[in-house]
């Protein structure tokens, strides 16, 4: 089984191809620029590399959100426009439990938390005994929620995720419980954590269609958000002239 990722939810832009449990290339790039401008060029000179065509990929894992909302859509666009031109199923492959995929096997609780602004994080919590668990499913939440939640399970963990160094302080001041931090190779979002869990989905059938994917938000974007009290706003003033 071979399996095409593709990691776009954050600054972290990431392709990789998994065959039967061994990842053959993966390419990643942190820094500012689109991933319009990587995602493609990255793939092919993997291919080239590996001297295989595109089309012998059979399924394509896309990390499908939360996170950036650009980066979102644009990893979105690419795997759809490849699913469609190769008439392949896509893979819905949740970015905090791919994230979380990294650290298989930790002895600890495992928390990838991406800094969403405003105190928020989008985050997830897992957990790894005799399989991959979900002990809460990713959501958007106040960092201190986090913290009390954490604090509460009463167990060791480690954070990965670009929200770490925006909340370590706060981590330092308020965490009870044992925890520590990812290291560098594993810390961000992969490609390849995207493909092998991908891998584990597409057996157990969880594939989609190019036309029915799309992106998890988890929340509004800034824009809609803006929007939204701007109309609240006018309306509330409207009413008080009434």
């Amino acid at each position: 089984m071979r399996i095409l990722g593709i990691e776009s939810s954050s600054l972290v832009a990431s392709v990789a191809i998994v065959e039967d449990g061994v990842t053959m290339a993966e390419y990643t790039a942190n820094f500012k620029k689109t991933h319009s401008q990587t995602l493609l060029p990255m793939i092919a000179s993997m291919t080239e590399l590996l001297g295989i065509e595109l089309s012998t990929v059979d399924a394509i894992a896309v990390s499908g959100g939360p996170g950036s909302f650009t980066g979102l859509r644009i990893g979105s666009a690419t795997a759809k426009g490849l699913g469609l031109a190769l008439n392949k199923p896509l893979i819905h492959v949740p970015t905090l439990d791919a994230t979380a995929y990294n650290l298989y096997g930790a002895g600890a609780l495992i928390c990838p938390i991406m800094d969403a602004r405003r105190n928020q994080v989008y985050t997830g919590i897992y957990r790894f005994e005799k399989e991959f668990e979900i002990v809460h499913g990713q959501d958007v939440m106040d960092m201190g929620n986090l913290i009390h939640i954490l604090n509460e399970l009463g167990e060791p963990v480690i954070f990965l995720g670009d929200g770490v160094p925006v909340y370590e302080k706060q981590m330092e001041e308020n965490m009870s419980v044992p925890f520590r931090f990812a290291p560098a190779h594993t810390n961000r979002q992969r490609g390849a954590a995207v493909a092998a869990l991908g891998a584990v989905y597409f057996r157990d059938g969880r594939v989609e269609s190019a036309d029915e994917h799309g992106p998890d938000y988890l929340r509004k974007s800034q824009a809609e958000r803006e929007r939204e009290a701007r109309e609240q706003a006018a309306a509330k003033k409207e009413g008080a002239e009434c």
